[in-house]
């Protein structure tokens, strides 16, 4: 099918393959439609359809919310064309940068699964094709007889990747994680659509790194420490991790958070902080390079932060409300332009 997408600059033209979400089909062709997203919870990529005809799969979309259906407005990233569509985004739309990774569909395997908490899993996927993606980027995952998709962000940072690894946090009712956390997994296949994101690093950046993450939002950031440690990036400038979580029960990624930082110990500072207990004189003993502080993380940051935020790129993920905190922050405190701050909103 043939889309026509009107947007407040321009109009943009693309295929899309019967049963294609819209939006992924704009996305792969390299149109830079607007999504946050891209999993039927945030509402951005709202459209109207002016002409056609189009089917919405999981009408019970959280984004469904945000929309005006006398309007004909749908979500891109949940609807699939039935015929040829026009249809009206309120944004302004580009192509995306020459050489910047163009998402596309890829097939996954579940390799090896383990557990790094309680509620917390370590998976690792094997991929076809080969995907190249931006330090910080995610993919939408896909499983069978369960509806939508969820975003999950890579922790490994590889160049035509044939592996990607996830945190994933258990979600109570959560159909995908439970999945995850449920028997069997190892050997089934799943179904990946992306890179995507804005929360991205790459050296030409020029800046300091600040990067604030509250529980399973630490997986972009290793991805983030993984390319600023291959590319050497920190021999020039600082890096600043503040990693976020209620408890000591509750903490992963100490080892290799360690061997970063001894890659590069005048440079990078690590802190670990607990909002709901002290830390354990064990934990320090056991993990001596690392920062440790109590408090919620974006607190924590401030405090370590203080006259510290010239010339700096943040990022920023993890739950919502800590997201909104520490955006709050850096924005008020840090007094850092908008442009500065990346983050990507998956709930």
């Amino acid at each position: 099918m043939k889309i026509l997408a009107s947007a407040k600059n321009q109009a943009h033209s693309f295929d899309c393959a019967p049963g294609e979400k819209i939006l992924y089909a704009g996305l792969r062709s390299g149109i830079e439609l607007p999504y946050e997203c891209g999993s039927g919870t945030c509402g951005t990529c709202v459209a109207k359809l002016i002409e056609g005809k189009i089917e919405d799969p999981w009408p019970e979309a959280p984004g469904r919310a945000y929309l005006k259906p006398d309007a004909d407005e749908f979500l891109m990233c949940q609807c699939v064309a039935l015929t040829d569509c026009s249809l009206e985004v309120p944004a302004s739309v580009k192509l995306m940068p020459a050489g910047a990774p163009v998402p596309l569909h890829l097939g996954g395997v579940v390799d090896r699964s383990r557990s790094l908490t309680h509620d917390v899993l370590l998976v690792d996927l094997t991929i076809e094709p080969p995907l190249d993606f931006e330090a910080g980027q995610f993919v939408l995952m896909e499983v069978s007889d369960t509806p939508g998709r969820r975003a999950y962000s890579m922790v490994n940072f590889d160049r035509q990747a044939r592996r990607l690894r996830f945190v994933i946090k258990k979600k109570p009712g959560g159909g995908l994680s439970e999945w995850l956390f449920g028997p069997g997994v190892e050997g089934a296949r799943v179904s990946l659509f992306g890179p995507l994101g804005i929360a991205t690093f790459s050296p030409d950046i020029a800046k300091h790194l600040v990067c604030v993450a509250g529980g399973s939002g630490i997986a972009g950031m290793m991805s983030i420490l993984s390319r600023a440690c291959q590319e050497r990036y920190l021999e020039g400038y600082r890096g600043h991790l503040f990693f976020g979580v209620r408890t000591a029960r509750d903490l992963f990624f100490l080892d290799e958070l360690s061997e970063f930082k001894a890659q590069f110990p005048e440079t990078l500072q690590i802190t670990l902080a607990l909002s709901e207990e002290e830390i354990p004189a064990t934990v320090r003993e056991a993990h001596p390079r690392l920062g440790f502080d109590t408090g919620l993380v974006h607190d924590v940051t401030a405090r370590h932060m203080k006259g510290k935020f010239d010339n700096i790129r943040a990022y920023v993920a993890g739950p919502p409300p800590m997201v909104d905190a520490a955006i709050r922050m850096l924005l008020k405190e840090g007094r850092l332009s908008p442009g500065n701050i990346r983050y990507d909103k998956f709930s």
